[in-house]
């Protein structure tokens, strides 16, 4: 009986050895070779898996970029000093990406816009867009306030105040998930720096816009009349900025009736 026990030990022993050469050949003739700038460029990475990028996460990103098909400037959350690091390990200049946050385009603040009904039910703007009026505010163009957008932040840095969502520009990463996830397409990626932002995107009428917000832009143009720099104009009744032309002197804002002008 001890005989027969000595012998299974060494049979599963043998067995062992023989699985273990095996897989180690077979690690060394079918493993994958992993470009080292892309083990390099992943390290630079923050690792939030954001996608803001436009890539399934951090590892997709590297790989991209590693391969030449992402730019070296495409991480949201890194920012130009990330770029500057990944620009470094691939041997091309970082850039000077501007630092961009998500700006939400209403002012129509439960104080400031009619309401059609008292809605009841559940808290998400997509699934709210389907009902009667889209949710209980006038406005069909502003901000539904169910928090959709709140929800698809990671990083805590969009919430709705008093109806309205409102970012906080120094949390937000640009990484855009609330930008995607407004059925309404009311946040933008804006310039860090833009000192001017229009908080209005209704293509009404100025009549039909008072009607339903006393926040909302009426397209009166004087907005463009004062602008020195052609940097503002009326696109569809909705005053639009031109961030690379505006010098953020403030005469539009300061002739707005509405002071719908950030």
């Amino acid at each position: 009986m001890v005989t027969g026990i000595i012998i299974a030990a060494a049979v599963v022993g043998i067995l062992g050895i023989l699985i273990g050469i095996f897989l180690g050949i077979a690690s060394e003739k079918f493993k994958v070779e992993v470009d080292e700038k892309e083990i390099l460029v992943r390290n630079e990475l923050p690792g939030n898996n954001c996608g803001g990028c436009g890539y399934a996460g951090c590892d997709a990103l590297a790989k991209a970029i590693a391969a030449g098909q992402a730019d070296v400037g495409a991480c949201p959350v890194g920012g130009a000093s990330t770029a500057e690091k990944i620009g470094a390990i691939m041997g091309v200049a970082g850039g000077s990406a501007e630092k961009k946050v998500a700006f939400v385009k209403c002012k129509g603040t439960c104080d400031k816009t009619k309401v059609q009904y008292n809605y009841y039910g559940v808290d998400d703007c997509k699934k709210v867009s389907v009902v009667p009026g889209a949710g209980e505010k006038a406005c069909t163009y502003g901000c539904m306030g169910y928090g959709s957008c709140v929800k698809a932040c990671a990083f805590d840095a969009i919430h709705v105040v008093d109806g309205v969502a409102v970012v906080d520009k120094e949390k937000c990463v640009a990484c855009g998930k609330c930008v995607s996830s407004c059925p309404n397409h009311l946040i933008e990626l804006v310039p860090y720096k833009a000192g001017h932002l229009v908080q209005c995107s209704s293509h009404a009428k100025g009549k039909d816009v008072k009607s339903v917000c006393e926040s909302g832009c009426i397209g009166c143009t004087l907005c463009t009349k004062q602008c020195e720099f052609d940097a503002i104009h009326m696109e569809d009744n909705l005053a639009v900025i031109d961030y690379e032309k505006c010098t953020n002197c403030g005469k539009c804002a300061e002739k707005c009736p509405v002071k719908v002008i950030q």
